[in-house]
């Protein structure tokens, strides 16, 4: 099966594969870089990180290969809204005691886009993405000169045709199948996201620009991949597929729960970082949705509820980690290592094409 298209050119890939720049430590450079050698694109979250610490993972990604690959960024402003924080405290302190923890008494959330963008230009970094919005002109201007590429992560027409106008070169059509954060831009006008299946979003977004669409939510093989570009996308974007690889860091309880979970496992949810996301139900969700009291906004909630997540991971205990997941869980194996990931998704992307050119269709 040809996989040669605009995307692929665009971008000098094999084949027509993201892997999703999940954030929080998971998008290990070995990761990222086996993703790329194998011709994928393989995609660093740096969204969390420390200026300082991206730029030393740029380095070793670049380290690990010549192939592109991409940085996904949050575009937004991180601002802080304190404002409930006694009440949200209150939701979270019994969670607290039960991991023998102490809820910080001062907090400031990190806002890194500016210095992370300075970096992005001067490591010459291939391939920029972008969620929960768009970068400004300046900074948008400044990459694209530099030879950047960009790629826009949206959840529904309106926010596709934005990134186009704005020189976006491509946009990843995030459906809610989609685990984790997802890049709808104004969450005030949708407070649970926009939440459009994939496979509804593909086709209006191709319809409406003129860019590569890159499919993203529940894709987690070849059969997706297949159907995705029946729809009008010219690839994929796969995260979850990738967390339980042999390269990601994901916690060892967290994978264990990724391949022990259903398609009913799920829900979107505020709990964690106060902007919503899908993540597996467990008793972290159940608490805080159960209070009294809504998450404060995000990045407060990320921050606010930072060190419990982190001693749940210290202590393995899953019911308080934040499990980001998409809706395809019960096609996960585990052991495999991303190169393998990449070419099984080729593999069946050739047997499900090779399968739809056998269909016959009656003269009318």
């Amino acid at each position: 099966m040809g996989f040669s298209n605009r995307f692929t050119a665009m971008l000098g890939i094999k084949y027509p594969i993201v892997q999703a720049g999940m954030a929080g430590g998971i998008t290990s450079p070995e990761l990222v870089a086996a993703v790329s050698e194998e011709g994928g694109l393989g995609t660093l979250g740096a969204a969390y990180m420390t200026p300082e610490d991206m730029r030393d993972a740029i380095q070793h990604i670049k380290w690990l290969t010549a192939k592109p690959f991409a940085v996904n960024v949050f575009a937004v402003e991180m601002k802080d809204d304190w404002s409930g924080i006694e009440a949200a405290k209150s939701a979270l302190s019994p969670i607290a005691e039960e991991l023998q923890v102490k809820l910080p008494e001062s907090l400031r959330s990190p806002d890194p886009l500016g210095k992370q963008i300075e970096i992005l230009l001067e490591e010459k970094v291939p391939i920029v993405s972008t969620a929960f919005g768009l970068l400004s002109p300046r900074d948008a201007s400044q990459l694209s000169i530099r030879g950047a590429l960009l790629l826009a992560m949206v959840t529904s027409v309106e926010e596709a045709k934005l990134a186009q106008n704005a020189g976006y070169d491509a946009v990843v059509a995030q459906g809610s199948d989609a685990g984790g954060h997802r890049g709808t831009f104004d969450v005030k006008r949708n407070p649970m996201g926009i939440n459009v299946g994939t496979f509804s979003l593909i086709p209006q977004v191709v319809q409406e620009i003129d860019l590569p669409v890159i499919a993203a939510g529940g894709i987690m093989d070849g059969r997706g991949l297949t159907a995705a570009m029946a729809l009008g996308a010219e690839g994929v974007q796969m995260g979850t597929r990738f967390l339980a690889c042999l390269e990601s860091t994901a916690h060892p309880e967290y994978k264990r729960m990724l391949l022990e979970s259903t398609e009913l496992s799920t829900g979107i949810t505020k709990a964690f970082s106060g902007r919503p996301a899908r993540a597996i139900r467990n008793s972290f969700v159940e608490r805080v949705e159960a209070a009294d009291t809504p998450p404060l906004p995000f990045p407060s909630q990320n921050t606010l509820t930072g060190g419990l997540r982190k001693a749940a991971a210290l202590q393995n205990r899953p019911e308080y980690m934040s499990l980001w997941a998409g809706q395809c869980t019960r096609l996960l194996r585990g052991g495999e290592s991303a190169a393998a990931i990449i070419q099984e998704t080729i593999r069946e992307a050739e047997q499900a094409a090779r399968q739809l050119a056998r269909i016959t269709f009656d003269e009318p």
